[in-house]
């Protein structure tokens, strides 16, 4: 099966259309759209940008191997564009929109959206997280993959992902939280961390005091090898996608709370909490167990599940008898 991927370019977006395309389908192409500024504005109500339209050269729904079978969609601007991709292929492409759009369920044949939204239809599938690329089959591979933690350490292991977060951190916020990584560092834990990926230094500064390493972003993300191989992890509350991610492998997550958390994280804390995936960092480790939260396969379930609905109710073409033909290859028996 060929699915496409349609943002706008947001690496978090992507990163959570590609967890869903890729749990479906074996081929998956990425395609990006950049509307020009009117076009963009007028997402998701308006038209798509015409020099985009379907079949124009080197554009992002011009298909190279035939439509897709599927389209996985996030981002206002890629509305319209899911629509254009469904007419062109004469409704034969099933479309998935991840979030709550403006314009209702009505955007895609699926709609996943986190439990906090209000959007409900029956196309409409409501989850505690959302997807993103941490599969089981990836965390598993991941975790016989060579050991990030140094040969030989005694004391819990502990992830740190710093992520990147939706505002620079108070001041008050970094040194609390550099306060609670000390104090983790001083009890026995070994701290590992990748850094983040905004770029803060500040933060990258205040773990490389208390990790025993940090991840230098030369070669391969190790991110799923943290993520499977430790024992417990540190996250920052106000992103969301390293949350959700972190909540996937099913050891205890102790998630940081700056100050000014934004509704959205808020919520999505205080959902982890109820389901007993996600305690308060401030230095100390709880230990608990829950069952790894995967929205990911969810989701894709619930699209399979439209996908081959689909199949069955599609008309199919009479078969008839091969006519026989006059000639054969090889010897002409009579």
């Amino acid at each position: 099966m060929l699915a496409w991927t349609l943002t706008d370019g947001s690496a978090e977006d992507e990163i959570r259309c590609l967890g869903v395309a890729e749990a479906i389908a074996d081929r998956v192409e990425r395609r990006r759209v950049t509307p020009r500024a009117l076009y963009g504005w007028l997402a998701p109500f308006g038209p798509i940008d015409p020099r985009h339209a379907p079949g124009a050269t080197g554009g992002p729904i011009t298909p190279l191997r035939g439509w897709p079978e599927l389209v996985v969609g996030a981002g206002r601007k890629t509305v319209p564009y899911l629509a254009s991709v469904k007419r062109a292929a004469g409704g034969r492409t099933i479309t998935a929109f991840i979030g709550a759009s403006l314009a209702g369920r009505a955007v895609a044949d699926v709609v996943a959206v986190d439990q906090g939204d209000r959007l409900r239809g029956p196309n409409v599938i409501a989850t505690p997280t959302r997807p993103h690329r941490m599969s089981v089959a990836r965390l598993l591979a991941a975790r016989g993959a060579p050991p990030l933690f140094p040969a030989g350490s005694e004391g819990r292991r502990v992830g740190v992902l710093l992520g990147a977060r939706r505002r620079r951190w108070h001041g008050e916020d970094v040194a609390r939280f550099a306060a609670a990584l000390a104090r983790l560092r001083d009890d026995g834990a070994v701290i590992v961390a990748v850094p983040a990926r905004d770029g803060d230094d500040r933060l990258d500064m205040v773990v490389r005091a208390s990790a025993h390493y940090l991840w230098d972003r030369q070669g391969q993300d190790p991110t799923a090898r943290l993520l499977a191989q430790s024992d417990a992890l540190v996250a920052p509350a106000d992103d969301l996608l390293v949350m959700d991610e972190a909540v996937a492998t099913g050891c205890p997550v102790m998630a940081f709370r700056p100050h000014g958390l934004d509704r959205r994280s808020a919520g999505r804390l205080d959902r982890l909490f109820s389901l007993g995936a996600a305690r308060i960092f401030s230095g100390r480790l709880d230990d608990f167990a829950y069952t790894p939260i995967d929205s990911t396969a969810e989701i894709a379930r619930a699209i399979s599940a439209v996908i081959a609905t689909r199949a069955a109710l599609r008309p199919r073409p009479e078969r008839r008898a091969p006519a026989r033909s006059r000639e054969t290859n090889g010897p002409n028996f009579r």
